[in-house]
């Protein structure tokens, strides 16, 4: 029940507010009752407690409904001799609350107020009502309660008990049956009535208020044909007539009544719904009139009130009556008060935006509209009004388009010049809005009809192609020097226009072309990036053949200079070129870059290094294009065959372009091969392209060559099998294998074979398969360890290969493939540990119950493997082991039974030798995390005993091992189950020796301070022996200081957000934009020490003429003159921050690692237990995505090793002499640089400074300081009297 106190005046200021966002933590931050809780948590209390079951089903009681005890013959806790107060004795004002079942009513209690006299005055009419409904039978429906509510709102007199009665008939009304309010209908609409006509002049708006919702909710349950009789529409007009009333309550009420009559009346959403509701037509009328009636008059705000209407009602209104709405609109808009425009274009924007359908605004008066708000054009220099001008338009001429594309293009010249005279404007903020809504009306109106209008030419082009034409020589005028300061904004716009028609409308975009060109060979040009953007997307549109033919590159080999003015060209072409012809490359590209290369070699030959490598630079660039042609090219199955013998070539004998060579094949093939012409063209060349490649990879390499060339090549042969014939590749295979038994191949080519053995063996049939693995199976033994590793890897290719070849590959040969891997077990080198390890898991997955025994004998071997120094080979074997506890799953059926099957054989690995055991422990680790909800209590304390007992060892790894099993054990285990076993942890971790603790200490602050966190201090101190308490409490402290430094960041952060919370945030929505002007007068008037008039609301300023030329009032466009901001105050917008801006005035954001410090704790945390059990590997430097590095290419080590310290780890690079920054170039003497600090020696405060040995060792430094320092002085004074003398 709630609490019915009163707060002292004046404390609801003062009370600690929720932070936003917070409102649901409840818990207080202090936690000593819970923390004293667990630490008594294993204590019995000494005392005989008297809480019985009996006692807790008597609280129960009480807590849930009326005491009724029953006794029993145990009952001797408590005894009730005397009979429990009834209900009727017991009530209070909120019985009514809490005893009704109906959820209607819940809000009632949901937001209740102790304090508010309304509130309870509520509660008590329903308690009054709902104990009348019970005393009478009844089931307490909304029926029920909406007839007593009606027959208490007739006999109530009190305003307060009115808009009680009619807050709750609010409520249940709208869950009455329509059927009822229907037959009903006469009767409450007249009680309605009488009520608002009594009420209407009341000074409380409660009543009338909730009267009104009543009124709206009851119109709305009723029948289309209820609305045909003129009293349904007198009571609707009743209601309407209140929506200019005085009080704002009683006004929104009202409002909101109107518009959920009109929007959302049930008959609305039926199969047969009318278009518009019949009383659409009147309500209109009625704005219109009092629209009018309000005429001039600027104190009057009912045309304010209306227009706050007919934002919402517009789109719901039929053709005549929004035709009629929107010119008085227009007409009151001539008045040039800045309130009235700016709740005009706030309706003609919710008009637009809404997207009505043609019976309610047609494409002609959509137009005619658009023709008519030219009229009421804001000036450049009226901010606010001028971006709401800007946003309506945008919105009016979207909706036109979705009605009448043609109509639409014939409106667009127009806007479009009114928008770049925008751009010179001199607020940024104009000029962006601008550009945001040309890019808009592009995307929206532009580029769905753009297939339909076809190719334009730039001769006399006519119908929708000369709109566009008309429109893009517009924005091709913004590149003039006009515009120059809003040329990063006017290039966005070519940009898009690019995009959206570049490839229809080329011809007319020559020009534009050209002119940007020019613009870029100017000398420090200051937008160069954005024009390079803006020219990379004409290439993506158009083509880089329209776009070289437009601006040639200027490049033939012959140039006299070496400026090459339009070499920036390459680079905008190679980033942004796709979907093109690839035959372009191969006619013009190719062949100049052919030219180049001659000519590079030319002046070679010639002595002229220089010149020579600025040739082959331009070669590079021009082959570096290739890549991007062949993304996606338009006629690959044309053009493909008229470059492959180039790219051969160039495969073979230039190692320089072959990485883009090998880039370029499989960009065509991962990423363009779509239809099935193009897959057989580019599979026709695997006969050319495979062998090439196989030689290559083969050959060895040369000392200038790193082996890094060769990975690309390889995954060049992996990406080109998977479109070669299988008959083919089984002969490259063949071939290779041949090659492999050759006594004539070396070292190096047997490697390089067994890798072109491993891409091809995946992709042959099951027949060769098993030959290759006939031919690989002595390599398996080997005492070459780089030949063993690449067996295996062969067998893991086709054992883990996803094509069904592999699948029945591995199930015909699973007997042999067993008898092999263990016959090669102690033969396995640790280099071949990873990719056998991997063989092991393809097989363990094809498994049945029978081959119990083979995993027996292989499971030492993997758990040995856990210990391994390779990182790949321990997450094999955590993997491994994973994937042979899911076969005994498979095995046994029950999870349960498998998982204790399968331990019982890791458990015999704690017989073995120190190395032995702390591998068990290791794979009990990785299994106890992964198989978590399968482990019973039975299962786990043996575990933990045994594991508890290796704390005591004396070798550190079984210790190490020992204590990560812990850490897990705490991650995974429930509080309470984990309770049941902390004396038995705590023993152990007491039992640890002292030089091993010593060793772990760090280890041990880690898992003491889980713990503590989990348990408690106290409990933890007390099962630990002596020695263990001056870290508990260093933690303790630790613990406690970090929790004062988030209490302190928290409070900082609510600080922070109070204070925000303070300055109202403007919006971005079409009323806080023309919300802003008013502003701007509120702080005009602030900064002169007046108080806001209410007369003044609406000022506005004329703007005076040029120069001495008077203002003339009778010229058309004096409106512009009219501005709802003072010309003469200056405005600062500008915000103070840290962070740097592009050219056209976006901030640049870099983003930084979160700064959330329990999130990130979490995040730590967890990697650390994924480290401890196995899931993730430990010490990872480099990480490799798969795929791209292949593990068994030979790496030049990085060494990662700074020289730091003394002695043999001394860093041998000398630095520069301190305060070498600041010495003179020319002359003697230090001169001050900009941003960094005064040429002074600046001494560093160190504590080993105040060590009295070292004293005379300092004070020797500080000495040649100072005579450094005088010298330095001397020599300035006899400079300066040389200076004077002269």
């Amino acid at each position: 029940m709630v609490k019915a106190g009163k707060l002292r005046s004046g404390t609801a200021q003062k009370l600690k507010r929720w932070k936003k966002g917070h409102s649901s933590e409840s818990n207080p931050e202090t936690s000593r009752y819970r923390q004293a809780a667990r630490s008594r948590f294993f204590s019995r209390p000494s005392a005989r407690s008297d809480l019985t079951v009996d006692a807790l089903k008597l609280h129960n009681d009480l807590q849930s409904g009326p005491l009724e005890h029953k006794e029993t013959k145990d009952d001797t806790a408590f005894e009730v001799d005397e009979p429990a107060l009834t209900e009727r004795t017991s009530a209070t004002f909120l019985s009514g609350l809490s005893d009704c079942s109906n959820l209607t009513f819940s809000k009632v209690q949901r937001f209740w107020e102790s304090n508010s006299a309304a509130h309870k005055e509520i509660c008590a009419v329903l308690a009054a009502v709902t104990e009348v409904i019970r005393s009478q039978g009844g089931k307490e429906t909304e029926t029920e309660y909406f007839a007593a509510l009606m027959t208490t709102l007739e006999a109530v007199e009190s305003s307060e008990s009115v808009g009680a009665v009619a807050y709750l008939l609010n409520l249940v009304l709208k869950r009455v049956p329509s059927p009822v309010l229907s037959l009903k209908f006469s009767d409450t609409s007249k009680v309605f009535m009488n009520i608002m006509s009594s009420q209407a002049s009341s000074e409380s708006p409660s009543a009338l208020r909730w009267i009104l919702s009543c009124l709206a909710n009851l119109l709305r349950k009723q029948d289309a044909s209820v609305w045909s009789y003129p009293s349904t529409l007198q009571v609707y007009h009743g209601l309407l007539s209140f929506t200019v009333h005085s009080k704002p309550k009683v006004r929104k009420a009202a409002q909101h009544g109107v518009c959920s009559i009109l929007r959302g009346s049930d008959f609305m959403f039926g199969d047969s719904a009318p278009s518009h509701h019949p009383a659409a037509q009147s309500t209109a009328r009625f704005c219109i009139k009092e629209m009018e009636q309000a005429g001039g008059n600027k104190e009057d705000t009912t045309v304010l009130h209306i227009l706050g209407l007919l934002k919402e009602l517009l789109p719901c209104f039929p053709h005549g009556a929004v035709k009629s709405c929107c010119e008085t609109l227009l007409r009151v808009m001539t008045l040039s008060h800045v309130l009235v425009t700016a709740g005009a274009m706030q309706a003609f924007h919710k008009l637009f935006s809404a997207k009505p359908n043609s019976s309610s605004l047609p494409a002609e008066l959509n137009a005619q509209i658009i023709t008519a708000l030219y009229d009421y054009l804001p000036s450049e220099n009226d901010l606010q009004p001028l971006l709401a001008w800007l946003a309506v338009m945008e919105k009016a001429h979207t909706h036109l388009s979705s009605l009448q594309i043609s109509l639409c293009l014939g409106h667009l010249p127009r806007l479009f010049t009114a928008a770049m005279t925008c751009f010179l404007s001199p607020h940024v903020q104009v000029v962006s809005t601008a550009a945001q809504t040309l890019k808009t009306l592009l995307k929206e109106c532009v580029a769905p009809c753009m297939a339909e209008i076809g190719s334009i030419t730039s001769t006399a082009p006519s119908g929708n192609a000369s709109y566009i034409c008309k429109v893009f020589r517009l924005v091709e005028e913004g590149l003039t020097y006009r515009y120059y300061s809003s040329w990063p904004f006017v290039m966005q716009v070519l940009s898009c226009f690019y995009q959206v028609a570049g490839k229809e409308a080329h011809p007319i975009m020559v020009k534009s072309l050209q002119s940007l060109c020019d613009l870029r060979l100017t000398p420090r040009f200051p937008f160069s990036g954005e024009l390079d953007q803006t020219v990379g997307s004409a290439v993506e549109s158009m083509g880089p053949e329209i776009i070289l033919r437009a601006i040639p590159l200027q490049i033939d080999g012959n140039e006299d200079d070496l400026e090459f003015p339009r070499s920036w060209l390459i680079p905008v072409i190679r980033d942004r070129v796709k979907n093109t012809e690839l035959g372009f490359f191969t006619t013009y590209l190719l062949p100049l870059a052919t030219t180049l290369k001659n000519k590079a070699d030319e002046l070679s030959q010639a002595g002229r290094n220089l010149e020579s490598k600025v040739y082959m630079t331009l070669h590079l660039q021009i082959w570096s294009m290739l890549p991007g042609f062949c993304m996606q090219p338009t006629d690959l199955a044309t053009s493909f065959k008229g470059i492959a013998r180039v790219l051969g070539m160039v495969i073979s004998d230039r190692s320089d372009l072959r990485l883009t060579v090998c880039h370029a094949i499989r960009t065509l093939i991962n990423k363009s091969i779509r239809k099935e012409e193009d897959h057989a063209e580019v599979a026709r060349f695997a006969k050319n392209f495979l062998p090439i490649l196989f030689n290559v990879y083969t050959q060895q390499p040369a000392a200038v060559d790193s082996a890094a060339l060769r990975m690309p090549v390889l995954d060049t042969i992996k990406v080109y099998l998977t479109i070669t014939d299988q008959e083919m590749v089984c002969t490259f295979l063949q071939k290779a294998t041949e090659k492999l038994c050759s006594q004539e191949s070396s070292g190096f080519t047997r490697l390089a074979v067994m890798d072109l053995i491993m891409a091809m063996a995946p992709c042959v049939d099951e027949s060769t398969m098993t030959t290759t693995f006939e031919l690989v199976k002595p390599y398996l033994a080997s005492k070459e360890s780089g030949l063993q590793k690449k067996a295996y890897r062969i067998l893991e290719e086709m054992c883990g290969g996803e094509r069904e070849p592999c699948h029945q590959f591995v199930l015909t040969n699973l007997e042999e493939l067993k008898r092999t891997l263990l016959g090669s077990l102690k033969s396995a080198s640790s280099p071949a540990k990873r990719p056998r390890l991997k063989c092991l898991i393809h097989i363990v997955k094809h498994l049945s119950p029978q081959h119990t025994e083979f995993i027996t004998a292989v499971l030492p071997e993997v758990m040995i493997c856990t210990n391994e120094v390779a990182v790949g080979a321990r997450r094999n074997a955590y993997t491994l082991l994973v994937e042979i506890g899911r076969a005994f799953i498979r095995f046994c059926g029950s999870q349960k039974e498998a998982i204790l099957q399968y331990l019982e054989l890791i458990y015999a690995g704690f017989t073995g030798s120190v190395t032995m055991i702390s591998c068990t422990v290791l794979a009990l680790t990785r299994l106890v995390y992964e198989f978590k909800d399968s482990l019973e209590r039975s299962v786990i304390e043996p575990l933990l005993r045994n594991v508890c007992l290796l704390l005591s060892s004396r070798t550190r790894e079984v210790v190490k091992t020992a204590l990560s099993f812990v850490k897990v054990i705490l991650f995974i285990m429930d509080v309470k189950v984990l309770a049941t076993h902390m004396p038995l942890l705590m023993e152990g971790i007491g039992n640890i020796k002292e030089d091993v603790r010593r060793h772990f200490r760090t280890k041990l602050k880690n898992i003491f301070t889980k713990f503590i966190r989990k348990f408690g201090f106290e409990l933890v101190k007390n099962m630990l022996p002596e020695e263990y308490h001056k870290v508990l409490v260093n933690i303790r402290k630790v613990e406690a200081r970090n929790k004062q430094r988030k209490t302190l960041k928290h409070d900082a952060d609510s600080e922070s957000e109070n204070e925000e919370a303070t300055s109202k945030p403007k919006g971005d929505s079409i009323e806080d934009i023309l919300a802003d002007s008013e502003d701007e007068d509120e702080e005009e008037k602030k900064g002169r020490g007046g108080k806001k008039q209410p007369g003044q609301k609406g000022k506005a300023w004329l703007k005076e003429g040029e120069g001495d030329e008077p203002l003339n009032f009778l010229d058309p466009m004096v409106s512009q003159r009219v501005l709802a901001t003072n010309p003469d105050v200056k405005k600062n917008t500008k915000v103070r921050h840290d962070f740097k801006l592009t050219s056209d005035g976006r901030l640049i954001i870099r983003e930084e690692a979160d700064d959330d410090e329990k999130s990130k704790g979490a995040k730590e945390e967890m990697e650390d237990i994924l480290e401890e059990a196995g899931v993730k590997s430990k010490n990872q430097k480099r990480k490799f995505k798969e795929g791209n590095l292949d593990e068994d290419m030979e790496m030049e080590p990085q060494f990662q090793y700074k020289a730091g310290g003394s002695g043999i780890h001394r860093p041998l690079s000398r630095k520069g002499d301190s305060g070498g920054q600041y010495k003179a170039k020319s002359g003697k003497g230090d001169i001050k640089k900009k941003g960094q600090h005064d040429p002074y020696a600046y001494i560093p405060l160190k504590k080993a400074q105040l060590n009295r040995r070292k004293k005379a060792k300092l004070q020797g430094q500080f000495k040649g300081l100072v005579r450094g320092a005088q010298k330095g002085a001397r020599t300035g004074r006899k400079m300066q009297r040389k200076r004077r003398n002269v």
